[in-house]
């Protein structure tokens, strides 16, 4: 168990929920406005190309585009890993599955605070949705904490723990492209994704990835794939040609 680490990254996400609440801490709030105001002043009808591009990232089909990303990823990082191949990643992608399940019914049930995102906020605010002929997301009644953040975040805390140096780097840039959309488009408050998301992570993640929990389950479901594998191919044998 790397109990430093843990304490550490622990440590990390209590400072950022205490620059949060702090009364005294206004840093959060004026980064939250600057950062909307800078983005939501590009949305215009000026701009119907840019438009267009934000709300299409914004638009649910872009996540199933992430999801495949992700997939990608962890189907590369498996053709270059010589300890177990997919097997071994098999193993991963379900043990995330699970974590990522896990701390999705935590936050529902120990989360209470809520706000809405800034575009509910600004009676002004350029919506995107009213630009563009089709669906996208650019007002949430709850943005608080990001969602898909989140998810992306435990995406890339898994690559960084499991992969090598390609995987992980490309599992940074995904984060960034599940996340920032959302904070241009005037769906969330950059907070919510800076210390929502990544204090949640940083607080419940190392409890999984820096113990034995992570690399048992894995271990555990690659070893009951194998098993099944071999239990299959012995099954075709019996069979009469």
């Amino acid at each position: 168990m790397l109990a430093r680490r843990i304490l550490i990254l622990n440590a990390l996400g209590v400072a950022l929920l205490l620059s949060w609440v702090t009364p005294s801490f206004t840093v959060w709030a004026y980064l939250d406005d600057a950062v909307f105001w800078f983005f939501n002043h590009t949305i215009s009808v000026d701009n119907p190309r840019w438009n267009v591009l934000l709300a299409a990232l914004n638009n649910r089909k872009f996540d199933m585009v992430i999801m495949f990303a992700m997939l990608a990823i962890m189907v590369s990082a498996s053709y270059r890993d010589r300890q177990g191949g997919y097997r071994r990643w098999f193993g991963i992608g379900v043990t995330m599955l699970i974590t990522a399940g896990l701390m999705n019914e935590l936050v529902r049930n120990l989360i209470t605070y809520s706000h809405p995102s800034p575009t509910k906020v600004f009676d002004d605010a350029n919506l995107l949705s009213q630009l563009v002929h089709f669906a996208t997301k650019d007002q949430a009644g709850n943005s608080f904490p990001g969602d898909h953040g989140i998810m992306a975040m435990i995406f890339a805390a898994f690559m960084l723990t499991f992969g090598d140096r390609a995987t992980r780097i490309a599992s940074l840039l995904l984060v960034a492209c599940a996340v920032v959309p959302r904070v241009m488009a005037g769906a969330h408050w950059l907070s919510d994704v800076l210390v929502g998301s990544l204090s949640i992570v940083l607080l419940l993640l190392p409890w999984v990835l820096c113990t034995p929990i992570a690399r048992r389950c894995s271990a555990a479901i690659t070893r009951a794939l194998e098993r099944g594998e071999q239990k299959l191919a012995a099954l075709r044998a019996r069979r009469p040609h």
